[in-house]
């Protein structure tokens, strides 16, 4: 989660948001280097008082910086196409889980198990606990097991939402009569938390999600706990 003085990105808690951390720290370093290079070209004409009455045209400089930028273009696409791709990727999941939106709150489904959905509202600031965060917090967390491949298949049930935990690099639209899929490995356990990033009315900021990762044993029995009940 966040805190009030981060500025970077969240720490990453998946192999998918590890590599996307890694892409944004690349194309960052590329671009210091682009702005350096171009601010110290800039104060070298502006500090100059040299001038080429006879240059009339320079078609090697303009097939140079031509060629160059096309070939750091080239070096980000690559790793960028990569990354999509591999966001895509929905390989043999371990368990599939249906999220779906309502204004303004989410629903849940876990497909494998046809007795167990739940609705996750947002606990009211009056009602927290102690260490419990503000509007953040909900009263019914998705359990998932890490180290297991996991599918969540998203769709809304009223208008568009959509359904993101940033640490976990997962961001996916719940468009009305569609089906939208993306998938993720927690590499820890602990709590991951999301909000719905695509305006939604009036109580938009109010529908947060709440993801618990547990070692298998205990999801197991979880699971178990919910078909008893």
């Amino acid at each position: 989660m966040a805190t009030w003085t981060q500025l970077g990105l969240q720490d990453a808690s998946s192999p998918l948001m590890e590599e996307l951390v890694y892409f944004h720290d690349y194309t960052l370093i590329i671009l210091t280097l682009i702005t350096i290079l171009v601010f110290y070209g800039l104060l070298s004409l502006l500090s100059s008082t040299f001038t080429n009455r006879f240059f009339l045209e320079g078609q090697e400089l303009e097939t140079v910086w031509t060629i160059i930028p096309a070939l750091i273009l080239i070096f980000i696409a690559f790793p960028s196409l990569q990354l999509l791709y591999l966001m895509d990727e929905v390989n043999n999941p371990f368990l599939t889980v249906k999220a779906i939106g309502h204004q303004w709150y989410w629903s849940y489904e876990y497909t494998d198990y046809h007795d167990i959905e739940f609705d996750s509202y947002m606990i009211p600031t009056t009602d927290l606990v102690e260490g419990q965060p503000r509007l953040l917090e909900v009263d019914n967390r998705l359990v998932l097991p890490y180290q297991n491949p996991v599918r969540i298949l998203v769709s809304s049930a009223d208008v568009l939402h959509s359904w993101a935990v940033p640490s976990l690099g997962v961001k996916m639209d719940a468009v009305p009569g569609r089906l939208n899929q993306t998938s993720f490995l927690l590499n820890r356990t602990g709590l991951f938390y999301g909000q719905c990033s695509e305006i939604c009315g009036a109580n938009h900021s109010f529908m947060p999600i709440v993801i618990e990762s547990v070692p298998f044993n205990t999801f197991e029995h979880w699971i178990t706990q919910n078909l008893e009940e």
